[in-house]
């Protein structure tokens, strides 16, 4: 494709061709005219503040000008020239590219004479058709709060209200106990043992005693009572974090003082005071509601993940191949990263990260696809975000996380998740807007399809990413 710049000045010549998925060669000639143009202008502003010995302010002759300042000057001209040029061919032919044009300027000379030719190439946003978005097919699974689901959450906030009390005499532990123990902890290497006194020990499958962390804890000490002694032996995990313990066996003496048991609050007139209900029946109706809304929080999830599948499976499209490199190192550092943070060894890592380097691209082009899917999809249904609808979503945010809103969003716009922030808006937004219009069927929740991988994050990620390359068209997605 190639056009000229309308303008009314002299006019560039634009050559674009197609070099690859989502790549383009733009070849600009600026004609002689053009440099001859901003030549005398550049010169004139020149002549104006150049002080030149012999010569009054404005009075210097451009051939001395030319002498003393003619390698300088070309240089801004030139890279006016490119700069301008450049922008200009991007914004007439409609081009949505990734960053800034990287334009080799020092191979690059002012001719004397003729055109100025150059070229470069630009990553752009991948062209694609919709699929149909009226009437997309969505289940929705018949999701109904059971009496002893509603009982099995009362009992959860009695247990969370109860309080520890002591087993009777001879009465055996059991799981989710806790006991009070002195413990000894020899470890080999070690010559003097480690002495914890009314140490507190959860009775789990994967606990800890003291620093010491034990596998199947629960059966170790299943049915131990007050005034007893049990000695376990563990060999510490070689990826634990603590060295001091890493890879070592340890020998650990407990001498059980009590056994405690979590006995939950008694249904009475303190208890339901605290939901600020007066009877039990209201409280169970309390918690119907909360279930209710609950399911079908989960029913609208499920659904959303089911209109992001379904735009996904119904588009097919090209790549930017640098975005996505970038996009699947992106993956990579987060991935590797949370091995770090789990404590792995080196050897786990390496292992480890090169099962995820032939994972982190095919994750990168998931996500990266989902993010431009549903911008063109926001694109079409014209979605957009106001600055009030932004304030409140931060407000209920900062309320969740006991801070000031103002504050929060102050640190938002600092670290550059705000127009993140705006972006999801606007992609909920338009999931929203397709369920108004999609084909719901009610369906048994033991017919429904499984649970697709959470797309949230996918977008999120790419969408970060995305955003941070894009120049011209972030802009326009954030008004």
């Amino acid at each position: 494709m190639g056009e000229e710049q309308e303008t009314n000045g002299p006019q560039n010549l634009v050559t674009i061709e197609d070099v690859g998925p989502c790549k383009k060669k733009v070849m600009i000639e600026v004609p002689e005219e053009a440099i001859k143009t901003a030549t005398d202008t550049q010169y004139k502003t020149l002549q104006k503040d150049a002080v030149l010995p012999g010569f009054r302010p404005g009075r210097a002759p451009r051939r001395l000008l030319e002498k003393r300042f003619g390698k300088e000057t070309a240089e801004q001209i030139k890279l006016q020239l490119l700069a301008e040029a450049s922008d200009a061919a991007i914004k007439d032919n409609e081009l949505n590219i990734f960053g800034e044009p990287d334009v080799d300027h020092e191979a690059m000379e002012l001719p004397a004479q003729g055109p100025m030719k150059f070229e470069f190439e630009v990553e752009v946003w991948p062209e694609f058709d919709l699929p149909d978005l009226e009437g997309v097919p969505v289940n929705k699974a018949k999701l109904e709060v059971t009496d002893a689901q509603v009982t099995e959450e009362l009992d959860q906030l009695r247990k969370y209200s109860g309080v520890w009390a002591p087993r009777e005499e001879a009465a055996a532990c059991q799981v989710d106990d806790r006991l009070l123990a002195d413990v000894s902890i020899k470890l080999e290497d070690v010559d003097e043992p480690e002495k914890l006194d009314n140490a507190d020990i959860s009775v789990r499958a994967n606990g800890y005693i003291g620093s010491i962390p034990v596998e199947k804890l629960d059966e170790a000490l299943a049915g131990v009572k007050a005034g007893e002694s049990k000695q376990i032996s563990v060999e510490v995990p070689k990826t634990y974090f603590n060295e001091d313990y890493r890879g070592k066996k340890a020998d650990i003496s407990i001498e059980v003082k009590e056994v405690k048991w979590l006995k939950p609050a008694e249904i009475d007139a303190t208890f339901l005071e605290r939901f600020s209900v007066e009877t039990e029946e209201d409280l169970r109706e309390s918690i119907q509601n909360m279930l209710d809304s609950r399911l079908e929080t989960q029913a609208r999830s499920d659904m959303a993940d089911q209109i992001y599948a379904y735009l996904l499976a119904n588009t097919s499209f090209d790549l930017p191949l640098a975005v996505v490199a970038d996009q699947a190192s992106s993956v990579l550092q987060r991935q590797s990263l949370r091995m770090q943070q789990q404590g792995l060894s080196r050897e786990k890592m390496e292992s480890g990260m090169a099962d995820l380097r032939a994972s982190s691209e095919d994750q990168a082009k998931d996500q990266l696809k989902t993010f431009f899917v549903v911008d063109k999809v926001c694109d079409k249904l014209e979605i957009q975000v106001t600055d009030e609808e932004v304030n409140g979503q931060v407000a209920q945010l900062a309320i969740q996380r006991g801070q000031r809103p103002e504050r929060m969003k102050e640190q938002m716009a600092r670290d550059g998740s705000l127009g993140q922030f705006r972006l999801e808006i606007r992609q909920n937004k338009c999931i929203e807007k397709l369920l108004e219009s999609a084909a719901i069927t009610e369906v048994d929740a033991k017919e429904a399809p499984k649970k697709a991988e959470k797309t949230d994050k996918k977008k999120e990620t790419a969408a970060k990413k995305t955003t941070k390359k894009t120049s011209t068209k972030s802009d326009k997605d954030t008004d």
